[in-house]
């Protein structure tokens, strides 16, 4: 319930302040990926080595999510985002420190600790801030946080890493993240529901639920036929987004040749910035496709999938040097698989009672983590290392080079399409149950 003695924060302040504290999220999150090259070689890791990195931190992220999402739903939802902020950003600036694999490794679990509050806290509360025909629109703003965040990492953390070198790069982190951690424990709290059509009984229902038993909400959402689809295609949609983001950079750099400024740079375009229009614009297509038919969001997002995979394919083809061709190509399939949040994160809302939806998307996060983005770099990195063995052993050589190592990353990134392909399937398939979920949740 919000403090009557302080005055409401508005919509916009929020979202705003939710914005920041989403490209922070990933700004942080990627900046391992950014500077990949110089920590395998001081360390003498495997690409296996360096996925493993990326588990762990998933796994733990959504383990934590869990009873994150119950917390936003009963409790302090600005608070425990404030305290999420600050434990993430000191523990970034941690990773800065590290001696060795192992305190990278527990320097990781603590970013993924502090980073697990900031997906159920803030689509709880824009939520209930927003009504269902702008919904979709707000969460594309908030989820905008993504592609900037990882397009400046690219370019910010590639230069710093080689100005000062690779530990500079997550001490930067910490100060703003400290200053946006107590500029979002301040948000005065909308009530549950409030934004939704029968706002009145929505909040009642919310008061009332507060006293169930435990894992009741968690069955009522596993009753959701397009929440079960919806949580498939969030594993394979997160199982592309993190291998590609976290083995992009070194891709650029061993296949295409490029220094460590300018692959991070060139990733940051591809991966980031394309993500910005199709966000801004997505947002509004897929309102736009709620009012055209109750299955077009999700509908709309299989499309996208569909064209994205045939343009990553295409880039993935591409001779070692073509690096614009490359860029177009994959900036393209990316800009496409950014339609994905504009049409399926609002799908959620669209199907989840108001007084579940922090839940909701801590179940949504746990699974898409644990079974996509968890596993998707471990895959990807071994991946790469079976691959380059093999390459290693047609050439007749006992050495791995890096000319081998990069061809070894180049094979396994094929992976990618295939994924998208059956994501495309997936969401085609949640587009058959949505309309009867929607008529199940209006009074």
């Amino acid at each position: 319930m919000p403090d009557s003695n302080r005055i409401p924060t508005s919509a916009r302040t929020v979202l705003i302040l939710l914005f920041f504290v989403n490209l922070l999220n990933f700004y942080d999150r990627q900046i391992l990926a950014t500077v990949t090259e110089p920590i395998r070689r001081e360390f003498g890791l495997s690409d296996g080595a360096i996925g493993w990195l990326g588990t762990a931190f998933t796994l733990f992220y959504a383990a934590i999510g869990l009873p994150l999402g119950r917390f936003s739903d009963r409790g302090s939802r600005a608070k425990i985002l404030g305290w999420g902020v600050a434990v993430w950003s000191v523990c970034t600036a941690a990773s800065g420190l590290a001696f060795n694999y192992w305190s990278l490794f527990a320097a990781r679990l603590g970013v993924g600790l502090g980073e697990a509050s900031c997906s159920p806290a803030s689509h709880s509360l824009i939520g209930d801030l927003y009504p269902s025909h702008k919904r979709a629109r707000a969460l594309s703003l908030f989820m905008l946080g993504l592609p900037i965040g990882i397009f400046l990492a690219g370019v910010f953390s590639g230069l710093i890493a080689k100005a000062w070198g690779w530990r500079a790069a997550f001490f930067v982190a910490i100060a703003p993240g400290l200053v946006l951690a107590y500029a979002v424990s301040r948000i005065v709290e909308p009530p549950r529901g409030g934004a939704d059509r029968n706002a009145a009984a929505t909040i009642q229902t919310h008061r009332a639920s507060a006293s169930v038993r435990f894992w009741a909400p968690y069955l009522e959402l596993w009753r959701i036929p397009t929440m079960r689809w919806i949580v498939l295609s969030g594993a394979l949609h997160n199982f592309n987004a993190y291998a590609v983001n976290a083995f992009m950079p070194a891709y650029l750099g061993r296949y295409h040749g490029l220094t460590i400024a300018k692959a991070n740079i060139a990733a940051g375009i591809t991966l980031g910035l394309v993500g910005v229009l199709s966000l801004v614009f997505g947002g509004m297509l897929s309102d736009r496709a709620l009012r055209w038919r109750p299955n077009g969001r999700l509908i709309v997002g299989a499309i996208a999938i569909a064209i994205s995979s045939p343009c990553v394919y295409l880039a993935l083809s591409l001779a070692p040097g073509t690096i614009i061709p490359f860029m177009v190509l994959m900036g393209l399939g990316w800009t496409f698989f950014y339609l994905y949040y504009a049409t399926v994160y609002a799908s959620v809302h669209d199907v989840v009672p108001a007084r579940l939806r922090a839940t909701a998307m801590a179940v949504y996060f746990f699974w898409m983590y644990v079974l996509g983005g968890a596993f998707g770099t471990a895959i990807l990195g071994m991946l790469s290392d079976r691959l380059a063995h093999r390459a290693m052993a047609a050439a007749g050589s006992t050495v791995m080079t890096d000319a081998i190592r990069a061809m070894g990353l180049h094979d396994a990134f094929f992976i990618v399409p295939v994924i998208g392909m059956t994501l495309a399937l997936v969401l085609y398939a949640a587009s058959r149950t949505v309309e009867r979920d929607i008529r199940a949740l209006t009074p």
